[in-house]
Parts: C-alpha cells; structure tokens; sequence
C-alpha cells in the first residue's frame, strides 16, 4: 500500500465554522487522490465538530467502491460516555459514514489515565473484539499521546491491537514528551503496525527557518519543506501509513507529487533535517546549553521536558491545538504536584543563567494546564 493517509481532521471550510465544510473542494481531493493509487481515510468522532465523518460519506462512500479505500474512525474515549452508550456510538458512527465496516477502527487519544479509567470501566477493547467478530470492524487500533512505557503496558495486556497511531515527525523523534522513536519501537516490539501522524506537526515543519531553508532548496529545489518531514516517516521501516491533514488541493497535489514514487530520505537528507531540528531549537524562547541539569532537582521531576514542550507549542502555528498539549497532565499525574510550584533557583544557577528557571516553570505550567484537551484530570 502507498504510505500517504489522507487525515480527515484539517478539510477544506468555507467559514471560520468548522462544520461549514466545503464539499466541492473535498471531492475533487478525495478523486485526485483516489486516482494517484492512495487508499487509506482517517477520521472521528469528533473532528469537524462531528461533520467530518459526515463528509467523507459523502465524498468517497457514496462516489467510489467500498473496495477501492480503507477507512478509518476512533471512538471518543476522551467523552468518557457510559458502557451501555458504547455500542450507539458506534452504531451512530457506521450510519454518519455510510459504511457497515471500518477498515481500522482506533480508541482515541489514549494514555496512562484513559486507559485505567474509561477504557477499563466501559469494557472498550472487549467491545472492539466483539465488533471484529461481527465483521463491523477489520483492525484493532487505538491512537496515543503518551510515553513509551505505558504504551508498552498497553501492548502487553492487549495483543488484539494491530496498529497504534502517534505522532511521528523528525522534531520530536527525540523530544522527551512525543518519544517517537521509543514509541516506534515498542510498536514494533509488539508486531503492530505505526499509523503516524503529525508529520508536519500542524504545519510547523512546513515552514523552516530562513538559516535552513537555502540548504534545502539547494539539496531539492523543488521539493517542498513539507515533503522532507512527510518523507522521514514515510522512510521508517515501522511505518504503515503517514497521515496528512490536507486542506486544499495544492496541499494535496504537493503531497502527492513526491507519494507517488516515495523515496527514502537519504543518508545526507537525514543529516540535513538534524540541522533544521537545531535550527529550531535556536528560536526557543527558553534555552540553555544542558537541559539535563534542570532534572537534577528535589523533587526528582523531569522538568526539562516541560520548558521543551513549550518551546516546541509557541513554534507551532496553532498553540492551542499542539500534540504537547495531550501529553502535560498524562506527565503530572506520576509526580507530586508540589513540583508545579518549588523553588528552582538552583536550576537557574546550574544552567549559567541562560534563563529564570522559576519563571520560565509559571509560564509553561499555566500555558499547558489551561490550553490541554484533557480537563477530566482536573
């Protein structure tokens, strides 16, 4: 199968409504796309304010054979319905579809808290398995925002999961929030297969900074910015499929131009989007030249992980609507509370002063507490 994903969560609208979809535009994509040999459609409950499932009943179920895509939708975890409203939910999603099986059918957005909670309580993989049975589901997935230890629990207790969608981009390979390579691995560990998502992480990626971008035009004058972060999880063995959130055609036709006949990143592309990923980090509003030495604190908290988010979500074109936004109170929960408000004047002492540790913690704290999409950890 073609590794490109067409994710359903960014559709073209004609208003700032996101539910005022323009339907046009969105065949016209699903056709093109459909016509280049790419097949796979990812998209849920929620998205679109539940207008997107809707939409590409329209676009594709309708217009093309069930045989020619596969489709994929999640289930609202984060809603935390009740047990007996598990089962309506899917119902409702098949009909909002037009469809009597998905493809792939995925919790959404679980982590450490969901799944001790919500997917325990309302039997959600039972049910899963049970839909399998039934014919109305193909393949067991969730998707994540967490790290790679609890994804790694997750895979042990649940060997019916086939494929677990994260995040997956060249910036956060090694961010200590994402962990994307980690999170690959212990995929791969498990015999699953990686859906990634967030190649561009919202669009950040698709714009490098000026010290960068002659060094890629010079590599590839005509391959976009975008086309090296899609191409690096596309070059990953693990990898099944790269979502990308296409909003327009020229968005589309770009993606499309280098998915055809995907190459993968070379030794010397790989080399030059470590360079980009440093490039960034020099435009981070807290930086220091270790930040190891802000965990070596008393509470014994991991804290640079925290700033470094941050930095990454004021890149962002969207700050409100950063995957580092998933992660923050999945992090909290293991750590006493008490580390949201210590004195971390030695830290600022360990890093040279580079920054006010103490501020930059306030900061952060209040930005990724109030702005994540998890407020049932309140």
């Amino acid at each position: 199968m073609k590794k490109l994903g067409f994710g359903l969560m960014r559709l073209p609208v004609k208003s700032e409504n996101p539910t005022d979809i323009d339907q046009e535009m969105l065949n016209q994509m699903v056709d093109r796309y459909l016509e280049e040999g790419f097949t796979y459609f990812d998209t849920s409950y929620v998205y679109h304010n539940g207008a997107s499932e809707t939409a590409i009943r329209e676009a594709l179920v309708k217009r093309h054979d069930r045989s020619s895509f596969l489709l994929a939708s999640k289930f609202p975890t984060f809603t935390m319905p009740k047990e007996e409203q598990v089962d309506a939910i899917f119902q409702e999603q098949l009909e909002k579809c037009g469809v009597e099986y998905f493809d792939f059918y995925l919790l959404h957005n679980l982590n450490r808290y969901l799944y001790k909670t919500e997917v325990q309580d309302a039997h959600l993989f039972e049910h899963m398995k049970k839909w399998k049975e039934e014919g109305k589901i193909r393949h067991i997935a969730f998707s994540y925002h967490d790290d790679a230890e609890h994804l790694d629990q997750i895979l042990a207790e649940h060997p019916e999961v086939e494929a677990v969608q994260i995040v997956v981009n060249y910036y956060d390979w090694d961010e200590p929030f994402i962990q994307a390579k980690k999170c690959c691995e212990v995929i791969a560990k498990h015999g699953a297969k990686v859906i990634a998502m967030e190649p561009v992480k919202g669009g950040m990626l698709a714009e490098v900074p000026e010290s960068v971008r002659e060094k890629m035009k010079q590599m590839d004058e005509n391959a976009s910015a975008a086309s090296h972060a899609i191409r690096f999880a596309a070059s990953l063995d693990e990898v099944f499929v790269v979502l990308s959130g296409m909003s327009n055609l020229e968005q589309l036709e770009d993606n499309l131009s280098y998915m055809k006949e995907m190459k993968p990143l070379s030794e010397e592309e790989q080399a030059l989007l470590k360079d980009v990923k440093k490039a960034y980090e020099k435009t981070w509003k807290y930086s220091c030249d270790d930040f190891s030495l802000l965990d070596k604190n008393a509470a014994g908290v991991p804290i640079s992980g925290i700033i470094r988010a941050y930095n990454s979500l004021m890149l962002q074109p969207n700050p409100y609507f950063g995957a580092e936004l998933n992660y923050y109170k999945s992090f909290r929960s293991a750590y006493d509370r008490a580390f949201e408000t210590a004195d971390y004047t030695e830290q600022t002492k360990k890093i040279g002063n580079a920054f006010d540790v103490n501020e930059a913690m306030k900061e952060t704290i209040d930005f990724e507490t109030k702005n994540s999409f998890q407020g049932y950890m309140e």
